[in-house]
Formats: C-alpha cells, sequence, structure tokens
C-alpha cells in the first residue's frame, strides 16, 4: 500500500445515488459490457420515469416485463428489476437502518434479492454505503492485483488474499479500491 497510494493522487471513493436506482444499475449491468449496459440502462430508465423524472420502485412494478424487454433487458433481467422493487416497495430492505446494520446483516437483505449476489452486495457496500472495510474475495480484479503486487504475479488463493487483507483492517475498501487502481488508474464508480 506504501506504494500504490501515492501514486494515485488526491482521487477518492464517492457514493452517488439512491440505493434502489444503484441496485437497479448492477442488476442491468450484469454480463455486458459497459457501453451496452449504458444503452439499456439510459433506455429502461427512462421508460421507467417517464412521467415522474426519477426513478422509484413503485414505477418499476408499474411496468410489463414485455415493456421492460422492449427496452433491451432480457427476460431474466425484468424479473430481477421486478422483485427489486418489491423488496423495496415492501420494506424487506430496511434502507433507513442500513447505517446502523453491519455489512452481513446487510448483505443477507440484499442477497436475498433475485439477481444480487454476495459480489454485489460487496460492491454495493463499498461504492455505495461507503463502508471502509469490505474485502470482496469473489473479485478476480483484486486477487489478480494481490497477485501483481504482492506475490510476483503467482496466483493467489482466497486464503492468501484474506490472510493479506487482514492488515488493511479496518480500511480494507480503500486497500481494495487501491489495488484495483494498480491495475486500471482510472476510478472504478458503480
Amino acid at each position: 500500500m506504501k506504494r500504490l497510494i501515492p501514486r494515485y493522487g488526491d482521487a477518492r471513493l464517492q457514493s452517488r445515488g439512491d440505493a434502489f436506482t444503484t441496485l437497479a444499475r448492477s442488476i442491468v449491468g450484469q454480463q455486458i459490457s459497459v457501453k451496452a449496459a449504458q444503452s439499456v440502462w439510459d433506455r429502461f430508465a427512462a421508460l421507467a420515469a417517464a412521467q415522474q423524472h426519477s426513478l422509484h420502485p413503485g414505477h418499476v412494478l408499474a411496468l410489463s416485463p414485455q415493456a421492460m424487454r422492449g427496452a433491451g433487458l432480457s427476460a431474466r433481467k425484468a424479473e430481477y428489476l421486478l422483485d427489486l422493487a418489491r423488496h423495496f416497495d415492501g420494506g424487506s430492505v430496511h434502507v433507513a437502518q442500513w447505517e446502523a446494520m453491519d455489512d452481513e446483516a446487510i448483505i443477507s437483505e440484499l442477497v436475498a434479492i433475485r439477481g444480487i449476489g454476495r459480489w454485489t452486495a460487496e460492491m454495493f457496500l463499498i461504492f455505495h454505503l461507503m463502508r471502509p472495510n469490505v474485502l470482496p474475495l469473489d473479485d478476480i480484479g483484486l486477487l489478480r492485483g494481490i497477485s501483481l503486487n504482492y506475490f510476483s504475479g503467482e496466483p493467489v488463493s482466497r486464503a492468501e488474499a484474506r490472510e493479506l487483507g487482514e492488515a488493511w483492517a479496518p480500511y480494507r475498501s480503500v486497500a481494495t479500491w487501491y489495488i484495483w487502481r494498480s491495475l486500471d488508474p482510472l476510478p472504478v464508480e458503480y
């Protein structure tokens, strides 16, 4: 870390958007290019917020799966977005309480939503809730960066990454971000 931090100046993690929109964007962007994800997102967001000028779970619930497909979403992603909207609309996610909840409790709430796995929940903790001590061991970029920066390019196991990450506590999210920056100097944003 001593070598990495000075290389990237004053850049910092920054949260943007509301929780619902952030998670909806992550679902839309799964397994497609950044450019394609932005195009689909723009069409979906315009459809969902056509009259209200903002994206809200109720707006998504008012859409038919066919309309969502027409915006470029797969049938599965349309289902995931509707499930996300139901969870937010029905109060089964406790957004107002997240600040007081620990990371694992929030992850448990989020992975109960179809289309959101542990990796997505951890990215949400890092980039939206700005949690300082998340170590996303399922992230291939983190493992690759640890390999290059700490193991001379030799493959690294999750156990080795976890052990190394203990030294970064309680700021493992920050260390992860610098590891990512060592692979791609442009800041990652979600």
